[in-house]
């Protein structure tokens, strides 16, 4: 649709409403008409199926609130004080022509034709437009130390790229590509469905707004060819196992100037001997004696990439005690360390001689009126 028919149609004539009607008013009123002159219903009718043309193309604008606006707007311009397209300009007209208010004057680009092909996603009328790059996924592997404190590693990708041989435009060496007449170069058609009209992407043209006649023998007319490349990609300190991080573009280039998809890699982390994880802290089991246990002391612990720590077991320490080793963790994403969690375990003797028998033996006979089973008893028959 040229900007002069679209200035010039009634949209509220069109469904038959008035200018201030609300949303709702205007969609009840479309669906209504739409199912009286949907071209389903009237086989053959010429005038009923350019009728629903008219109804669709009016409620596309009037539905949506910010091209309503600018419709208003546009009509209000030229509204004030009259015009007539083409003819002698009487009290309160102007004379001047449409081609030149539209398409610029000075046979540059501008003028309001910019504003209306905006609102019908033309673009003015001719030129395709710009298509984002698609999205990329992928996976690495770290270890357990690069998971914790970040890595930089490099990643080999094959994504779609611009072909080198036509540069993009999937036309064969002195040839050039037509814009789509389907869809005006756009990428894009509305078709009726029943009572409303969906966009979709062009059939004629696959969404890319032009058609090639004369493709390139490289990629075949598509202007896309598979193109491999390696990358130093940072993956940041404190990343999870099967966590999925996003790089903005750094996916597969974009066509005619359009900006680049998104990278997603997939992180997998290998397990630790040692240590474990548990979101910013990491875990660690030491094993401590009997009499650590029992008498306290002080133990000390490993760290993931540093030094040791000490701790100070208290007396009395059950198996699976956990203590804390502050900012001994993975790194957190302000720059700061979880903590180190230690649980204790105490280990039991497999075998027993000499003094160690003498020792455990007084001392189960020091201690044999003390029944560690007897609260279970009692809370067992109820007492």
């Amino acid at each position: 649709m040229s900007g002069k028919d679209y200035v010039e149609k009634d949209y509220y004539k069109v469904l038959g409403v008035p200018k201030d009607a609300s949303a709702t008013e205007i969609k009840k009123t479309y669906r209504k008409l739409a199912r009286e002159f949907h071209p389903d219903a009237n086989k053959g009718d010429a005038k009923a199926e350019e009728r629903f043309k008219d109804i669709s193309e009016a409620y596309d604008v009037l539905s949506d609130e910010k091209r309503r606006k600018e419709y208003d707007e546009a009509r209000t311009l030229f509204a004030n004080g009259g015009y007539r397209a083409g003819g002698p300009g009487g009290t309160g007209s102007y004379n001047f022509d449409f081609g030149d208010l539209f398409n610029g004057s000075q046979g540059g680009s501008g003028g309001l034709g910019d504003v209306f092909g905006g609102l019908f996603n033309r673009g003015g009328g001719r030129q395709a437009q710009p298509r984002r790059g698609a999205d990329v996924e992928t996976e690495v592997t770290l270890s357990f130390e690069e998971a914790v404190d970040g890595a930089t590693v490099p990643l080999r990708m094959t994504s779609q790229a611009p072909c080198r041989v036509c540069n993009g435009t999937g036309a064969k060496a002195g040839s050039t590509p037509r814009v789509c007449p389907t869809c005006v170069g756009s990428g894009t058609v509305s078709r009726g469905q029943g009572a409303f009209a969906l966009s979709e992407p062009c059939r004629d043209c696959r969404g890319r707004g032009m058609i090639v006649d004369d493709p390139c023998t490289d990629c075949h007319g598509s202007g896309r060819a598979s193109s491999a490349r390696t990358m130093q990609v940072r993956i940041p300190a404190g990343v999870q196992d099967a966590q999925r991080i996003r790089l903005k573009g750094k996916g597969a280039q974009g066509e005619r100037g359009g900006q680049p998809g998104d990278l997603y890699v997939t992180v997998h982390v290998e397990p630790h001997a040692v240590f474990g994880r548990k979101g910013d802290n990491l875990t660690v089991t030491v094993p401590v004696t009997f009499p650590e246990a029992a008498l306290g002391g002080t133990i000390e612990v490993p760290t993931l990439n540093g030094p040791s720590v000490k701790l100070k077991l208290p007396p009395g320490s059950a198996n699976g005690l956990t203590m804390r080793a502050r900012g001994k963790g993975a790194t957190r994403k302000d720059g700061t360390r979880g903590d180190l969690l230690v649980t204790v375990e105490v280990v039991v003797p497999q075998h027993v001689t000499g003094d160690a028998l003498t020792a455990l033996e007084q001392y189960r006979e020091a201690t044999a009126s003390d029944d560690p089973r007897a609260a279970l008893f009692r809370a067992a028959k109820g007492a």
